[in-house]
């Protein structure tokens, strides 16, 4: 049984352990882009395809594993890690995703701590808990489980939100990209987001360029919303962020110049409903015109260092502005002013009055 009090905590510890791995990754693959330019995956052998590949892979094969296997590790401390990995690459293969990789290491954490507290061995064979039952034993159920019950139902959400999008692109320019890019901005590189960035590059292959756009803009904008917001919050002096906030703030500028939005996830624990509904509003806008605006991007990452391969750039970059503005307004309107003592601590670990309702998860 988890509260949501755990549930946070242990969710809280997995984005800890991804979000290295998430900013080394996209500074790779930007890094490739600025010196191999739009063409750098295909320029294969080159030292810009090399770093390029590095963040790639690292982007496309470890960020699942490693959430999955760090949210197992908090519930059930080392012994959860090695199943944890097996439940988020399964997860991956089954299309389920971040929320599958997510839902998959809670089971795991319960899994683990179940063998732990119930599978007695003679003391001359306690040591082989720790290195063979619990890794073999939960690597296999979870694994089983991931393919044939928990990761069935998340894809076929994913594979439902992939087919509304289709249905759109038939319809008004602005609507559709309205619809896309809340999707890219609502969980800031969480499933509903892999879900769209796999739909858009997969127009992309086939030709269609603006859906990416799309997806890059509304990418883009949570990082430079909050910051909207820091920068809104220092000019009418009202206090709204937390000192451990303002230094994750600091980081919000280089990463979002990368597309990197999984900086705002932090921000988004501690305050989720008003960093959620300011990002998608101002991303779902600024898709809309993009949309609209006829912008195309030949390229699927990047960040601002590729908005000069984009047709109409300057349009993107106006959507990109106004997007920004419109998410920092509202997260500084509907963010509520701290007081001086609760300004001076770092990200809370206890209990607030906004968590405070228990539900329990039985498998």
């Amino acid at each position: 049984m988890f509260n949501l009090k755990d549930l946070k905590k242990h969710v809280m510890t997995g984005i800890s352990y991804m979000v290295p791995v998430v900013v080394g990754a996209g500074l790779c693959q930007a890094l490739g882009f600025i010196i191999g330019g739009p063409d750098v995956a295909k320029n294969v052998g080159s030292i810009p395809y090399m770093i390029y590949k590095t963040g790639n892979l690292a982007m496309g094969t470890m960020i699942i594993p490693v959430i999955a296997a760090a949210i197992a590790y908090s519930i059930a401390d080392r012994p959860g890690i090695a199943p944890g990995l097996v439940v988020g690459l399964v997860s991956s293969e089954v299309k389920a995703g971040f929320l599958g990789g997510i839902v998959g290491a809670l089971f795991v954490g319960w899994l683990v701590n179940m063998m732990k507290k119930h599978i007695k061995l003679p003391q001359t064979m306690q040591g082989l808990m720790p290195i063979l039952i619990i890794p073999f034993f939960a690597s296999l159920i979870s694994g089983i489980m991931m393919f044939t019950v928990l990761g069935i139902p998340i894809a076929y959400i994913m594979d439902a939100f992939t087919g509304f999008l289709t249905s759109l692109s038939s319809g008004s320019k602005f609507i559709y990209g309205f619809v896309m890019a809340a999707g890219s901005a609502f969980d800031f590189g969480g499933p509903i987001n892999k879900t769209v960035s796999l739909y858009t590059t997969g127009m992309l292959a086939d030709g269609i360029l603006e859906p990416k756009a799309v997806h890059m803009v509304a990418c883009m904008i949570p990082p430079m919303g909050v910051l909207v917001a820091w920068g809104l919050s220092a000019l009418f002096k009202k206090r709204i962020w937390t000192n451990a906030e303002k230094e994750n703030l600091k980081a919000c500028f280089p990463m979002g110049v990368c597309m990197i939005t999984e900086c705002v996830i932090p921000l988004a624990m501690n305050d989720l409903w008003r960093i959620v509904l300011s990002s998608v509003a101002g991303g779902s806008v600024a898709g809309g015109l993009v949309m609209m605006w006829g912008v195309q991007s030949p390229v699927a990452h990047g960040g601002w260092f590729v908005i000069p391969t984009f047709t109409h750039p300057e349009k993107f970059v106006i959507a990109l502005i106004i997007g920004s503005i419109i998410m920092g307004v509202v997260l500084f309107v509907t963010k509520k002013r701290l007081t001086e003592d609760q300004a001076s601590i770092g990200f809370s670990t206890e209990e607030d009055s906004s968590f405070d309702t228990e539900f329990s998860i039985e498998f």
